[in-house]
């Protein structure tokens, strides 16, 4: 737990949720075990949407489409979200939730591992959001530095590992140490790259936000 339960709890109490179709599939994500992002990070990115207006949205790790919905219902008019899953279970749920929301023709969704993928995309994005596995976000680094503009918005979720992050490797439990060790490293690079300015912020489990500073 990053920030106190009450804490959360009570600022969680004054949000005022989403469109009633993102709200059905948030309950019944939950319902089914499958992660989405939380409360706290959801009007995080709907106030970063607001503020950067971004028109071209990459999204690394899509699950059920719950946050590139989101995303399609909060980004400007126009906007369009590439996103990618490899999970092949969780791909044709996703597909329905497009269909359902009537979004597909705004959403080109990827299926395949991101770690490939990122490779063959040659377009430009103005707004990042990385959401899937989380000892792989080192790897994925130097090609979303690739794909992001100058001006660019670099949002990564999950980072703070529910505290572990700050505790000794030993204290780590043996299975977790290896993803331990490439966020940290992440956390760094994102930190000490001049082409980057980057706030690590305690929001759920932890996110950053980067901005593109220079090429």
């Amino acid at each position: 737990m990053i920030v106190e339960e009450r804490m959360k709890a009570y600022i969680n109490s004054l949000d005022t949720g989403n469109t009633p179709f993102l709200d059905e599939l948030e309950e019944q994500a939950l319902a089914d075990y499958v992660p989405v992002i939380r409360r706290e990070m959801q009007s995080f990115l709907k106030v970063m949407l607001k503020l950067k207006q971004p028109l071209r949205i990459l999204e690394v790790g899509t699950a059920v489409g719950f946050s590139t919905l989101l995303f399609c219902e909060y980004a400007p008019e126009g906007a369009r979200i590439t996103t990618i899953e490899k999970y092949e279970k969780r791909i044709p749920i996703a597909r329905d939730n497009f269909k359902r929301a009537g979004r597909e023709n705004q959403i080109c969704f990827l299926e395949g591992d991101a770690a490939e993928i990122l490779g063959t995309l040659d377009e430009r994005f103005d707004f990042i959001f990385m959401d899937a596995a989380k000892g792989q976000y080192i790897h994925f680094l130097p090609d979303v530095m690739r794909l992001l503009e100058v001006g660019g918005i670099l949002i990564s979720d999950n980072v703070l590992q529910d505290g572990d992050i700050i505790e000794s490797h030993y204290a780590v439990e043996r299975r977790n140490r290896t993803i331990y060790k490439r966020m940290r490293e992440y956390l760094y690079q994102l930190k000490h790259d001049e082409r980057l300015m980057t706030s690590i912020l305690p929001i759920g489990d932890g996110a950053t936000l980067s901005v593109r500073v220079k090429e």
